[in-house]
């Protein structure tokens, strides 16, 4: 079970556009490490670009599975996950990153933001604290 991608996404009226993104590509090859990733973020924007405001999704791509949360404020998450790993986990995350970035991120600075400007750091923390979910007891 693992987690490949966790990504925060603005769906703005023109387009799509992406604020903050983590990635675990360690377990492919060295060679295709961008390129997996280019399409993890090309992935992500489109699962976005096609989903509508206030909704919930789960789309298979490739061997992948691309579990998508766009809220009615436009702001969207996008976690990509291998097929073992369960759906309601990868909800659960989308929820809990999407409330903290919206508290931590001025609304303002969604629709003209990208990874450089956005100061938020904490994508790469609970990618790896998802990265293998606890036994269920």
């Amino acid at each position: 079970m693992r987690l490949y991608s966790l990504s925060v996404l603005y769906k703005g009226d023109p387009k799509v556009h992406l604020l903050k993104a983590a990635y675990d590509v360690s377990t492919f090859n060295f060679f295709q490490r961008s390129s997996v990733q280019e399409f993890m973020t090309f992935t992500s924007q489109l699962i976005v670009e096609r989903s509508g405001l206030g909704s919930r999704a789960s789309v298979k791509e490739q061997e992948y599975l691309c579990h998508v949360y766009v809220r009615n404020d436009g702001l969207a998450g996008v976690v990509i996950a291998d097929n073992e790993y369960p759906q309601r986990v990868c909800f659960t995350l989308l929820d809990k990153v999407l409330d903290e970035f919206s508290r931590q991120v001025s609304k303002m600075d969604w629709p003209s933001g990208s990874p450089a400007t956005i100061s938020y750091a904490a994508l790469d923390g609970y990618l790896s604290k998802y990265q293998v979910p606890a036994p269920r007891r």
